[in-house]
């Protein structure tokens, strides 16, 4: 009883000891850091976003779709950043060359709070994404204006709640 009590204290010290010797905060050794893929960055990150973007407008909220703009820019970056390369292209070159002209335009209808001009660029945008999508031969993702009943956005008033 002794010795499986000694045997025991001594497994723990033991595992204590090399936890201490890695330091407060070291990764363990099997820790595998997590990357999103770009299939999660652009469902977690850019659609929400996409569509966030055109119900500020819907509502008349100026101050928020050019916020919402801003966050779609900066979620289009760090997408960029993550993964450099897909398929042999470059994402930040290519996000750059078929995003930048639609963000512009956008802007432009958002500080002129112009509905007609946003539905237009808009459109443009999201044709941009669908012609990326293209591009990298993922054509069967197709983005699509959103409806008011789109199920994206759990806090809209007008989505049903289960």
């Amino acid at each position: 009883m002794v010795a499986i009590a000694l045997a025991a204290f001594l497994a723990i010290a033991l595992v204590s000891s090399r936890s201490v010797a890695a330091g407060p905060g070291a990764p363990s050794p099997a820790a595998i850091p997590y990357l999103p893929s770009i299939s999660d960055l652009m469902i977690e990150t850019i659609q929400p976003r996409h569509e966030r973007l055109w119900r500020a407008e819907q509502e008349g909220n100026w101050d928020f779709a050019a916020y919402e703009l801003r966050a779609l820019r900066g979620a289009f970056d760090r997408l960029g950043r993550s993964h450099p390369t897909d398929q042999q292209t470059s994402l930040p070159q290519m996000i750059a060359s078929v995003m930048e002209q639609p963000f512009r335009e956008l802007n432009g209808a958002i500080q002129a709070k112009d509905g007609t001009a946003f539905a237009k660029t808009y459109a443009g945008l999201t044709d941009a994404c669908n012609s990326c999508h293209q591009a990298l031969n993922h054509g069967v993702v197709e983005i699509r204006l959103p409806s008011r009943t789109s199920p994206l956005d759990p806090n809209a008033n007008d989505v049903p709640h289960n």
